[in-house]
């Protein structure tokens, strides 16, 4: 299979798997239990990349959790993690990491979890990297960050 041809079935089935997500989200009952608020402190880092890697930037998931893309100087590479607020029952989240410019989309984490999504890793010595996720519905996006 191409490359190209590659990218299409990756593109195509995080496609569908995102829609199938959000389908039954919609379709699922209301939580009982309190939702984080807008105001809620943000998810502190909770080390998922390893030793060595030194938070860069960081993306707030309004009210629902925190995005940490990380830096090692001793690897060259970024490391993104999503961590909820709160814990709790599991969530859609999805996350993406990639080199700024990029067509190969195939680094990614989706499901449902309870507390945290990722790692992912990227090499990026010299690049920018994109970054871009979801966390139970409420997305955030970096573009062309962190060059270096």
């Amino acid at each position: 299979m191409s490359g190209l041809t590659r990218t299409k079935h990756l593109l195509t089935a995080t496609a569908l798997a995102g829609a199938g997500v959000a389908a039954l989200t919609a379709l699922a009952p209301a939580a009982s239990a309190a939702t984080p608020t807008a105001s809620a402190a943000p998810a502190a880092y909770n080390g998922a990349c390893g030793a060595g890697y030194k938070v860069v930037n960081q993306a707030p998931v309004t009210g629902k959790g925190t995005a940490y893309l990380t830096y090692s100087a001793a690897t060259g590479k970024n490391c993104l993690v999503m961590i909820r607020t709160t814990v709790g029952d599991p969530v859609p989240m999805e996350l993406y990491l990639g080199l700024a410019g990029s067509e190969i989309h195939d680094n990614y984490d989706i499901g449902d979890y309870r507390s945290y999504a990722g790692p992912l890793y990227v090499d990026a010595r010299g690049a920018c990297v994109d970054w871009w996720g979801r966390l139970d519905g409420t997305w955030f996006s970096k573009n062309g960050t962190n060059c270096g």
